[in-house]
């Protein structure tokens, strides 16, 4: 028997993987958060698929995304990451990933939950379950997302505009948009740490 997945779902076993395993179930680690906020930021005006097929290379390039040692990049890690040819080479991006590491010290600092709360309060700390018969009316962006994306803004973070905010929040299990006859449709779990 065939197993269904959403149709935005090519054949590459690694895009696969991602649907099955990643997108859409609800992660609430700090770091890896903001992990899969930064490469949401990285994919504007790109696909997914670009993005996720360099994701060890940003890894390795942006020292696992720990902010404590991103905070500290100067020019001259500015530099080198525009010559890397395993990340998307955006200057603006690059040095957004900077400040948005300053950004989210700061939420982790002053936030109740920390950064993982501050975000799934966007959503009332419980993933919002869609159901679109097919992909041509899912949303864009959501009264959710515009909320998301003025606060990041205020906040001092860069590309989170709020469709980077709807696909981070689709991605992070925020929000359930699969398929309806997707198999990896919401079915009560826990939720992923």
């Amino acid at each position: 028997m065939e197993i269904k997945r959403c149709d935005w779902v090519n054949s590459d076993p690694v895009y696969i993987a991602y649907h099955d395993e990643e997108w859409g179930k609800p992660l609430v680690d700090d770091l890896k958060l903001f992990e899969l906020l930064m490469l949401e930021g990285m994919q504007a005006g790109l696909s997914w698929y670009t993005v996720l097929k360099k994701r060890e290379g940003f890894r390795e390039a942006f020292d696992g995304f720990d902010p404590e040692k991103i905070v500290l990049y100067g020019e001259d890690k500015v530099e080198e990451l525009m010559q890397n040819v395993g990340i998307v080479r955006n200057r603006l991006k690059i040095k957004g990933v900077i400040t948005n590491a300053q950004v989210y010290r700061q939420i982790c600092r002053e936030e109740e939950g920390g950064f993982a709360g501050y975000l799934w309060s966007f959503v009332g700390g419980t993933p919002v379950v869609n159901h679109w018969k097919n992909r041509a009316e899912v949303p864009a962006t959501t009264p959710q997302s515009d909320l998301m994306s003025k606060a990041l803004k205020r906040k001092g973070m860069k590309f989170v505009g709020s469709t980077i905010c709807y696909a981070f929040m689709q991605a992070s299990g925020m929000v359930d948009d699969h398929a309806l006859d997707c198999y990896c449709r919401s079915t009560p779990s826990a939720v992923e740490s």
